[in-house]
């Protein structure tokens, strides 16, 4: 998938989680959210239907590979299916959506939207640190420093900003708003929150690290920030966290498991809403 193909309101479907092989190539990590996309509250029966066969049909194309046995695979691949769908297919061979506006190549970044992307992902990456360090529900414990952690990065980067003599903004309301949702999940729906957490982690590491190489190439003079490090190997630190997700995804009912697959679409619309801060 060319870099160049990849259009903005899918760009977090440029998030969108690579398989366990593909970390680090060039073709399989690179996935796109669709920002145009807000999450409602409501939504009809109609859709609901559609969603639940989408669901439904993603999840039956991978579970020949699960099967297999090859750690790593079960639950999260149906995860990552699903997250696949919600791409277009230009950006995918499994993509079901079609583009809508400028490739990631023709975004004209700001500093200041950068800057307000950063601190409300900072603010997003530490209310999912918080939740399970907390572990209200016992086995989000099981996620506890994995080494993806990204609030400490970001850390980091604002304050390298600020001594180049920027002004860091307060968090805006696609952050506060997100941080929000997730700590209700967290408490009322743990099956989506997982969703959550699966998306914004993995998808980081595949478009996530594609958008920022090409944002530091328009307006940071080509400087890696720390956002888009970690330290240890990062293809076996997500092998780690894939196999803590079907570890505790095993204990599920089919139908929690459907439920958690149903909140990809809001996980990609929440995460596109940060996204856009970057191109407008």
């Amino acid at each position: 998938m060319a870099p160049a193909s990849l259009s903005a309101p899918h760009a977090l479907s440029l998030l969108a989680p690579p398989r366990a092989s593909s970390v680090g190539k060039s073709r399989g990590g690179l996935s796109v959210v669709p920002v145009g996309v807000r999450p409602v509250p409501a939504v009809s029966v109609a859709a609901v239907g559609t969603r639940r066969r989408l669901v439904a049909a993603a999840a039956a194309t991978e579970m020949a590979p699960a099967a297999s046995g090859e750690e790593g695979k079960a639950f999260v691949e149906e995860m990552r299916a699903v997250a696949m769908r919600l791409h277009t297919k230009d950006q995918a061979r499994e993509g079901e959506k079609e583009p809508q506006a400028p490739p990631v190549a023709k975004w004209e970044p700001s500093v200041d939207g950068y800057l307000r992307f950063l601190v409300d992902s900072r603010l997003v990456f530490q209310k999912l640190e918080a939740v399970v360090d907390r572990a209200s529900v016992p086995w989000y414990a099981e996620f506890r420093n994995t080494r993806l952690e990204r609030s400490e990065a970001l850390e980091k980067d604002l304050e390298w900003f600020r001594q180049q003599g920027h002004t860091i903004p307060e968090p805006s309301a696609p952050g506060t708003t997100y941080a929000s949702y997730l700590e209700e999940l967290s408490e009322k729906d743990p099956q989506a929150f997982i969703c959550h957490f699966y998306n914004v982690y993995f998808a980081h590491t595949a478009g996530g690290r594609m958008i920022g190489k090409k944002v530091a190439e328009k307006i940071l003079n080509k400087k890696e920030l720390e956002f888009y490090k970690w330290e240890g190997n990062l293809s076996q630190l997500l092998q780690n966290v894939r196999n803590k997700l079907n570890q505790v995804a095993s204990s599920w009912s089919r139908e929690e498991k459907d439920h958690c697959l149903e909140e990809t679409e809001k996980s990609f619309a929440y995460s596109g809403d940060l996204l856009r801060h970057i191109f407008t």
